[in-house]
């Protein structure tokens, strides 16, 4: 079944939207959502991920950045997604990337986070294939995920988690919100 969040009609719209796959690692879902008809662009911190990224699908846009500081406009994406990017980020920080994505959201504009979840565990994983990593893990419960995007402004429409079964080790969940669309001043009455 496709996501429904990844067709342009789920925005509301018939033409293209502007989105951003941030933590885009090789490039996969960014190509996933250019094949669907959207705007899409990759962005990670990673630069060897932004290299195979590139190598991978030369025909799309892909960046060395930051999530938590991006370099765009203000209210100008119709679309954030954060593919199992979210759980890098210590949970301190996760109140300023929440609030960098409410940012760059156009009003309407939707965020997809699919992402690990736990009980606030935190994680440093070993060598990977004999090489040193430089990065941690931090699975927060899906509430708390959910506590953040409201705090910041976003308005969770959905959210679901599966438990770990066979072929899952960990829970995961994913999180729909969007930026509350832009209000109508009230009428000048003279």
């Amino acid at each position: 079944m496709a996501c429904p969040a990844s067709s342009p009609s789920w925005y509301g719209r018939t033409v293209p939207v502007r989105s951003r796959d941030l933590g885009c690692g090789p490039g996969r879902t960014t190509a996933h959502l250019a094949g669907l008809g959207l705007s899409a662009f990759g962005v990670d911190l990673s630069p060897k991920m932004v290299e195979v990224a590139r190598r991978n699908h030369p025909g799309l846009h892909f960046t060395e950045g930051s999530m938590a500081c991006l370099d765009i406009a203000s209210g100008t994406l119709g679309g954030i997604m954060a593919w199992y990017s979210v759980h890098h980020t210590p949970p301190g920080q996760l109140p300023d990337l929440f609030g960098e994505f409410h940012r760059v959201l156009a009003p309407g504009g939707r965020v997809l986070i699919g992402d690990w979840t736990g009980t606030g565990e935190e994680v440093v994983p070993g060598p990977v294939f004999g090489h040193p990593v430089s990065y941690r893990n931090y699975f927060l419960p899906l509430s708390r995920l959910v506590e953040l995007l409201t705090e910041a402004g976003l308005d969770v429409t959905a959210h679901l988690e599966q438990e770990p079964d066979g072929r899952l080790k960990r829970r995961h969940a994913c999180v729909l919100a969007r930026k509350p669309p832009a209000r109508n001043p009230a009428p000048v009455t003279s």
